[in-house]
C-alpha cells in the first residue's frame, strides 16, 4: 500500500471502531436517554471523519460545473437519511463506499506496479569512457558511436553492439520470459536488459531517445490514452444516466406525495404529513445510493488497464485498449515470412549456373550489397568472409521489391529476383531449390545465381497450432519471397494459404481483399516486422510487429509489439484480450441487473439502506476483483 491507502485504511479502521457500538447504542435502550442534537453529533464525528474527502469533491464538482458524478449522489444520499434521522445508515453508507473506494485503488495500485516492473527499464546512468577513464553520466547525453562498460548487475543503457567481453543477459524487462541470453563480441544488445555476470564493453547504435527502452516506456506511456469502445460507451453513459436518476430520484420524493395528499390514496398508513413525506424521501435517498454507477465507471476501465498490464508483464505491447479490444474479434491472421515465421538468419547454401569461379560471383554480389541492411544482403557479405571495398562501388541504387545495381571496378552489377532480370531484359535459369534466389548479371550478361536459406523459428508450428486453438480460422503468409521458398516454409509450419513475390503494395492489396472477407466483428491482424511491412502493419485492423529484430518503422506502425519476436505470443495476446473483453461484459451485465432490480424494490419501498449499500458498494467491490483477474495472465 502507498502512503495514501495506508491514510484511507486508518480512517476507515478508527470510523468503524467509533460507529459500530454508537449504531449498536443507538438501536438500545440508552439512545431514547440522549438528546437527538447529542446522538446527531456523535454519528456526525464518524461520518466526517471517513467521508470528509468525498464532501469535499461533492462541493468543488459543484463550484466547477460538474454536478452529477459518484460523489454528489454519496452527498446527497448520506446527508438527506442523516436529516431524517437514518443516522447508522447514512454513515454506513459513507463508510462502505470508502471500502469500495479502497479496493479499488489497490486494484489499479496492483495493475500500475506490473506495468511499473517494465518501467524498470529506463536506465539511471551510463559509464562512458573518456580519455582512458570511465564517466557516469546520464543516457540522454551520450552520443551514437560512443563506447560505454557495462558491468555485473547494471542495466544496458543504451543499444549498441558488444566490442569486448562476454556475459549472460537477462531480457526479462523486455519480453517477461527470464532465460538468460549470451553476448558476446559482435551481439547486438538492447537497452533497459540486464547485464548478469561479465564486464562488457558496449559500442553504442541509437541514442537514448531512439533506444529501445525509450521506445517501450512510450509506448507504455500512452496506451491509457486510446480508450476502448466499451470504454468509451461507459463514460458517455454516465454522463447521462446521472442526471436522469438524479431527475428520478427527485420525483420519487415528490410526485407520490403530492399526489397521496391530493387524493387521499395511501395515507391511511402513515401518523402525519411529515411520515408521509419522509418515507418517500428516504425512498428516493436508498434510489440515489444504489443508482451510483461506480461499479462500471470504476471497473471497466479498470480491466482493460488490468489486460494492459498482465500482457506488458509477458512481453507483449499493446498501444491502447481499442487494439485490446479489436485484437479479441480476430479472426484472420496474415503473417510476413522473413523475421517472423522465419528467423532472417539466412545463409548462403550454393552458387549455381555460374561461368564465373563461385568466390568471383559472391565478390560482385557482396559488392553490390554492401550498403544494404537486409538479411539477405548480410548473409551474401558474410559468405564473401572479407571487408568489401567502397571506393570500387559506384552508381548503386536498390530498386524495391527487385534488388540492386550499381557499377563495380566499372563493370555494371545487377543482383536480385526474377522482376529484377525481366525488368533488365536479362534472360536468366530458374531454380528449383528451397530458398531465396538472388540472380546476378554482369554487364547486362547473366553470370549465375545464389541460393540463399533461411531457418524456421523455433515455436514457428507451434504459434500455427496454438493460433487455430484460440479459434482464427484462417491463416495466410505473404512474403516477397520466391514462390519455391514460399511453399517450402507454409508446408513446415502448416499454413495451406500463402501468395509469394509480393512487393510492398502488393501486400497491401491482398490485405486489403482479405478485409473485403471479413465480417463487422471478424478483424484482421497481421503480423511483420520490415520496413516494407508499415504499410501492411498500418491498414490492418490490428498490426502486430516483431519488437527485438523489427524496423523502427514496423514497430511505429504496429498496434502491438513482441518483444521477443516469438510468433507464440500471438495466440497469447488474442486470448488475453478475449479473457479481458470477457471481464469486461460480465461487469457490465452483472452491475445492471443487480442495480435494476434493487431500482426497482427501492421505488416500491422494498429495499431499505442497508440494500443500497449492497447493491452499491458491494457490487463494485466485486466488479473490482473481477477486473483483476485480467492481470493473471501467465497460464493462458
Amino acid at each position: 500500500m502507498n502512503r495514501k491507502q495506508k491514510n484511507l485504511l486508518l480512517r476507515i479502521l478508527t470510523a468503524a471502531i467509533f460507529f459500530v457500538p454508537l449504531y449498536l447504542i443507538s438501536e438500545g435502550i440508552v439512545a431514547s436517554r440522549l438528546p437527538k442534537w447529542a446522538l446527531l453529533t456523535l454519528f456526525l464525528i464518524p461520518y466526517l471523519l471517513v467521508g470528509y474527502d468525498i464532501l469535499k469533491k461533492a462541493l468543488l464538482g459543484i463550484k466547477n460545473g460538474k454536478v452529477f458524478d459518484e460523489y454528489f449522489l454519496m452527498t446527497v444520499a448520506t446527508a438527506a437519511a442523516i436529516v431524517l434521522g437514518e443516522y447508522g445508515e447514512g454513515v454506513a453508507v459513507m463508510l462502505l463506499y470508502q471500502v469500495g473506494e479502497l479496493f479499488q485503488s489497490c486494484a489499479v495500485g496492483k495493475s500500475r506496479r506490473n506495468i511499473a516492473q517494465l518501467m524498470d527499464i529506463r536506465p539511471d546512468y551510463a559509464n562512458v569512457e573518456r580519455d582512458g577513464a570511465l564517466v557516469r553520466v546520464d543516457p540522454s547525453e551520450v552520443e551514437t558511436g560512443s563506447v560505454i562498460v557495462v558491468r555485473p548487475g547494471e542495466k544496458i543503457p543504451l543499444d549498441g553492439v558488444v566490442i569486448e567481453g562476454n556475459s549472460g543477459i537477462d531480457t526479462a524487462a523486455l519480453t517477461g520470459e527470464s532465460i538468460p541470453r549470451q553476448a558476446e563480441a559482435d551481439s547486438p544488445v538492447l537497452s533497459g536488459t540486464v547485464n548478469m555476470t561479465g564486464l562488457l564493453r558496449i559500442r553504442t547504435t541509437a541514442e537514448f531517445e531512439e533506444s529501445t527502452a525509450s521506445k517501450i516506456l512510450d509506448l507504455v506511456e500512452n496506451a491509457a490514452s486510446r480508450k476502448s469502445k466499451s470504454e468509451n460507451f461507459i463514460s458517455k453513459f454516465a454522463r447521462y444516466y446521472t442526471p436522469v436518476v438524479c431527475c428520478a430520484a427527485l420525483a420519487l420524493a415528490v410526485l407520490p406525495p403530492l399526489f397521496c395528499a391530493a387524493t387521499g390514496l395511501g395515507t391511511e398508513h402513515y401518523a402525519t404529513a411529515g411520515a408521509l413525506w419522509g418515507d418517500w424521501v428516504l425512498r428516493a435517498c436508498t434510489f440515489l445510493v444504489i443508482s451510483c454507477p461506480c461499479a462500471l465507471v470504476i471497473s471497466i476501465p479498470l480491466s482493460f488497464f488490468a489486460g494492459l498490464g498482465g500482457a506488458s508483464s509477458q512481453g507483449i505491447l499493446i498501444k491502447g485498449s481499442n487494439y485490446l479490444e479489436t485484437l479479441s474479434q480476430v479472426k484472420t491472421v496474415a503473417f510476413d515470412k522473413t523475421g517472423t515465421v522465419t528467423k532472417g538468419n539466412f545463409a548462403v547454401k550454393t552458387v549455381h549456373k555460374s561461368p564465373l569461379p563461385p568466390e568471383k560471383l559472391l565478390e560482385y554480389a557482396a559488392h553490390a550489397e554492401s550498403n544494404s541492411s537486409h538479411p539477405i544482403a548480410r548473409s551474401v557479405r558474410d559468405a564473401y568472409g572479407r571487408e568489401t571495398d567502397g571506393n570500387r562501388v559506384t552508381e548503386m541504387q536498390e530498386i524495391g521489391g527487385h534488388g540492386v545495381t550499381a557499377k563495380i571496378g566499372g563493370r555494371a552489377v545487377a543482383v536480385g529476383n526474377e522482376k529484377l532480370m525481366q525488368k533488365l531484359g536479362i534472360g536468366h535459369e530458374g531454380c528449383f531449390h528451397a530458398g531465396t534466389v538472388l540472380h546476378v548479371a554482369i554487364d547486362g550478361e547473366y553470370c549465375g545465381h545464389i541460393v540463399i536459406a533461411d531457418q524456421l523459428k523455433d515455436t514457428a508450428k507451434q504459434a500455427i497450432a496454438a493460433l487455430r486453438r484460440a479459434g482464427v480460422d484462417k491463416l495466410v503468409m505473404l512474403t516477397g519471397d520466391a514462390e519455391a521458398a514460399a511453399k517450402q516454409v507454409a508446408a513446415d509450419v502448416g499454413i495451406t494459404d500463402y501468395r509469394a513475390g509480393l512487393l510492398p503494395a502488393d501486400k497491401v492489396a491482398c490485405v486489403e481483399e482479405l478485409l473485403c472477407g471479413c465480417g463487422r466483428r471478424r478483424k484482421l491482424a497481421f503480423v511483420g516486422d520490415g520496413i516494407n511491412d508499415a504499410p501492411v502493419l498500418s491498414r490492418a485492423d490490428v498490426g502486430i510487429a516483431m519488437g527485438a529484430l523489427g524496423s523502427d518503422a514496423a514497430i511505429e506502425a504496429a498496434d502491438v509489439v513482441l518483444m521477443d519476436d516469438d510468433p507464440l505470443k500471438i495466440a497469447k495476446a488474442i486470448r488475453i484480450a478475449r479473457k479481458c473483453l470477457r471481464v469486461v461484459k460480465e461487469n457490465i451485465g452483472f452491475a445492471l441487473g443487480v442495480k435494476l432490480l434493487c431500482l426497482l424494490l427501492a421505488a416500491l419501498g422494498l429495499a431499505n439502506m442497508w440494500i443500497a449499500i449492497a447493491a452499491d458498494v458491494g457490487v463494485m467491490i466485486l466488479a473490482v476483483l473481477n477486473a483483476i483477474r485480467c492481470l493473471f495472465v501467465k497460464t493462458l
